[in-house]
């Protein structure tokens, strides 16, 4: 059994680890907040590109997609996972769900190229076989997902003629609820020219038609750009958030296991200081009677 200084050191042990764990789970619930509001500065600008997409495509679906490299058949999936630990399953779920996703369909007999956003996630990719031909860093705030995006912007671009890619698939977690999440997926290339005619069919706000002068191809290829660049912004934040909510639901199990460790070592210490106190009164009394019987 340990004796009372080491049981005092463990409570107090136990007790810093506990304040941890409460500042780390209120860290994630901030952390969380700033990437739905980065999510939702999104949506204006979204939907001003959705827009632009539809009024090119309005009047033709034909020759709607950006000029095509020689594809191969590969398929590319990219991977947002996390660069930092404490957040449970995160990561293996959602390697999980990419490896399955294709399993019912004729997709799954298909070559996969791997790009991955996170080192851990990275490291889960390799540990399974997996080639990854490109992987990056998460950033650390809101701020800094832009940049993130428009490096991955050059990249995928390469990435698509080195490899000969017919397809490509974003893959990341989304989050349900303050501490819950799920596998989410989003198909990035090629883009379906009917998604955009589908997005806005209430009422027009305008009085005037949409109308454009510059060269249709010209700017349905700077529209998609524009698109392709919302879609991984979204997945990340989306991703980022997800994260987090996994790491608050991971530090709730860790607080629960804190107080019950506290309250059996709280236990233990009040047992050993009553055995205690009833030994030195034994000792007093036995005293007493040893001096009485000498008198």
């Amino acid at each position: 059994m340990q004796d009372f200084e080491t049981l005092k050191r463990s409570i107090e042990s136990t007790r810093d680890l506990e304040s941890v764990v409460r500042t780390m789970k209120t860290l994630a619930a901030v952390s969380i907040r700033q990437y739905e509001q980065a999510v939702d500065s999104l949506e204006d600008y979204s939907d001003t590109v959705y827009c632009g997409l539809e009024m090119v495509l309005s009047k033709s679906l034909s020759d709607s997609r950006l000029p095509d490299g020689p594809a191969s058949g590969t398929i590319g999936m990219i991977l947002f996972g996390s660069d930092q630990g404490m957040c449970g399953q995160f990561n293996e779920q959602l390697e999980t769900y990419a490896e399955e996703y294709f399993t019912a369909t004729d997709l799954v007999r298909r070559k996969q190229a791997w790009m991955i956003v996170g080192s851990r996630m990275r490291g889960k990719a390799l540990d399974s076989g997996h080639e990854v031909d490109f992987d990056f860093s998460l950033p650390g705030s809101a701020t800094g997902i832009a940049p993130l995006v428009s490096e991955m912007l050059a990249k995928i671009d390469q990435w698509r003629h080195q490899r000969r890619l017919s397809e490509i698939y974003i893959f990341y977690n989304q989050r349900e609820s303050a501490s819950t999440y799920k596998p989410h997926v989003v198909q990035l290339l090629p883009v379906d020219p009917t998604k955009f005619h589908r997005k806005h069919q209430g009422p027009s706000t305008s009085r005037s038609l949409p109308l454009y002068t510059m060269s249709r191809t010209t700017l349905l290829s700077r529209l998609i750009q524009q698109y392709l660049f919302v879609s991984l912004f979204r997945a990340c934040a989306e991703s980022l958030a997800g994260e987090n909510a996994s790491r608050i639901a991971s530090m709730q199990a860790a607080e629960r296991n804190i107080k019950e460790r506290l309250m059996n070592l709280q236990a233990e210490f009040n047992q050993r200081r009553q055995t205690a106190i009833t030994e030195e009164l034994l000792d007093v009394v036995t005293g007493f009677e040893a001096l009485k019987d000498a008198e």
